[in-house]
């Protein structure tokens, strides 16, 4: 057992000592020691509810003969955080929960792990941190939130978002948006719908990390205690065999959790999460970028219609069969002779599934779009690759050409169009907001909520930033190279001709060679003065098409 290098042996007295002022008795000391991992916090909607989670999960861990040590990593509420300087500090977070728990777990010897997250960036760091180690272990999602309601209808947090643009252009009151505020989120759980948080907890679970059915299982479900406990349990079994995150993580298990990714139509952040986990992983034989995301998006239908693509929630997911419902939808597409945390391959986990709501799981045959929910656009505007959510676009938007409107800052685009001085056709550049320009990469889902909330619909974006896994309409992230490394994004200027052709892959600036060059000769990019973490993070992040890891 690793844990015996702090409790076996004479020269071992003193940290038995200690650990023994934590409460362990003689025979605790023969147990495996398992480090649970949460990320509790009380300003965090996905998280206030986890210590039950952690109690449920030590209960099991405890039945089976293993000892629980909790700990905990950081969590940033991505909407509590949105539209200011707060949104810098949450992609960054992904590196220092990863840092956490591979701190805390190679400082204490932990023989295996169980990881209880929930929101956006803890899961991705909360799995870095793991892979680092590669240890037994195991991930049990906080889960969703109840969908809220209003005058009868289905709402979330982008519901209230969105209301922002439709109380400034006058269709929707003051008193009305207050009342929606009060109910689109009813209590505890990451938003209801298929954002990043949710989505990565589908991945999670559709890569063999959660046992079935934990992805979309409500926060206020009791079978969530139920899985907890059997998820403790569980870790006990992965120790006794050994069977560490490497033994899971393959690349064929990230190939499955892409094609769940592009069956689902999740977040556009799983482009940055996915990539940085298997980054994580000490086997060159893997490789996950964006053009692996592409092509498989390319032959994998897009089936579920959840916000805010559509109006399902993962509360319809669950109840139309989950993520083992959309993992039989598309066996045919999967690798189902692989090892999932509950010692089963993917095709025995589902041989007895059955009963999937198909018109929340849709078939292959009759798909809500041929095609995955990301695609991948580069040319000369992004040689490394762009990101954009396709299954939230209307079809009449998949192109559209039209004049660059150029803000330097999410700030300035939002002023613009709550001001009204956002025309039909214009083509909004956000830049100097990547992972390093910005610096940490904001969501920016208030420009992009505005636009739906005021009715302005032939309206693209484009940005060296990303979108929050909330946003619809044609926008477009991820910019590579971004701005602040002189990117063909640095040198639009207002009125130039921007062509977006996602059928085709394409994003490209419509400029002649001569006047790029120009250009590009005078580039001066803005300065920004930085202290603390976020001037390290912008000297050490890589770019976005690498998954803004740390170098």
């Amino acid at each position: 057992m690793k844990s015996d290098n702090i409790k076996k042996g004479v020269e071992r007295s003193p940290h038995r000592s200690l650990l023994r002022a934590c409460g362990l008795k003689d025979n605790d000391f023969e147990k495996p020691f398992i480090g649970i991992v949460n990320s509790f916090t009380d300003i965090v909607p996905g998280h206030i509810h986890l210590r039950k989670i952690a109690d449920a999960v030590k209960k099991g861990v405890k039945e089976r003969g293993g000892y629980p040590f909790e700990f905990n990593t950081m969590a940033i509420c991505d909407g509590i955080a949105m539209n200011h300087e707060g949104m810098k500090y949450s992609l960054p977070s992904r590196e220092i929960i990863a840092a956490t728990v591979e701190s805390v777990a190679k400082g204490h010897s932990f023989d295996a792990l169980v990881l209880i997250p929930s929101c956006d960036k803890v899961t991705p760091g909360m799995l870095m941190g793991s892979a680092r180690l590669d240890i037994p272990t195991i991930v049990v999602t906080g889960g969703a939130m109840v969908p809220g309601f209003y005058k009868g209808e289905k709402v979330d947090l982008i519901s209230v978002y969105e209301a922002i643009g439709a109380c400034s252009s006058g269709s929707m009151t003051k008193d009305e948006l207050y009342e929606l505020e009060r109910c689109a989120c009813p209590g505890e759980g990451s938003c209801s719908g298929l954002f990043t948080a949710n989505t990565m907890a589908c991945l999670t679970e559709a890569m063999g990390m959660s046992l079935p059915y934990c992805g979309t299982t409500l926060a206020t479900d009791k079978d969530k205690i139920e899985i907890a406990i059997e998820t403790g349990k569980t870790i006990i079994d992965l120790f006794e065999k050994q069977i560490c995150l490497s033994d899971i993580l393959t690349q064929e298990a990230f190939n499955n959790c892409i094609v769940v990714d592009m069956a689902l139509g999740g977040s556009t952040n799983t482009t940055l999460h996915i990539p940085a986990i298997a980054n994580e992983i000490k086997n060159d034989g893997i490789k996950v970028d964006l053009d692996l995301f592409d092509k498989i998006s390319r032959r994998i239908p897009h089936i579920c219609s959840i916000s805010p693509a559509g109006n399902d929630t993962i509360l319809d997911l669950h109840n139309a069969g989950g993520i083992p419902g959309v993992l039989k939808t598309i066996e045919s597409k999967l690798f189902t002779n692989l090892t999932t945390v509950n010692g089963k391959t993917i095709e025995e986990n589902l041989k007895n599934v059955q009963d999937i709501d198909r018109k929340v799981i849709r078939s292959m045959d009759a798909p809500v779009h041929n095609e995955g929910g990301i695609a991948i656009l580069k040319g000369n505007l992004a040689p490394n690759g762009s990101v954009v959510k396709q299954s939230a676009i209307d079809s009449d938007m998949l192109y559209h050409k039209g004049p660059a409107k150029v803000f330097n800052s999410e700030e300035e685009v939002v002023e613009s169009i709550v001001n009204g001085k956002v025309e039909e056709g214009n083509i909004l550049v956000i830049r100097y907001e990547g992972p390093k320009g910005g610096p940490g990469m904001r969501e920016m889902l208030n420009p992009t909520a505005a636009l739906v909330g005021m009715s302005i619909k032939k309206v693209a974006i484009i940005t060296d930033g990303r979108f929050s896994g909330g946003t619809r309409g044609p926008c477009v992230g991820h910019i590579s190279p971004e701005a602040i490394e002189s990117g063909l994004i640095s040198i639009i200027e207002n009125g130039d001709s921007i062509e977006i052709d996602i059928k085709n892959r394409k994003l490209e600036l419509n400029l002649d060679d001569n006047e790029i060059k120009t250009r590009i000769s005078k580039i001066r990019h803005p300065k920004k003065e930085l202290y603390g973490w976020l001037n390290l993070y912008r000297k050490l992040v890589s770019s976005a098409d690498k998954g803004a890891i740390l170098k």
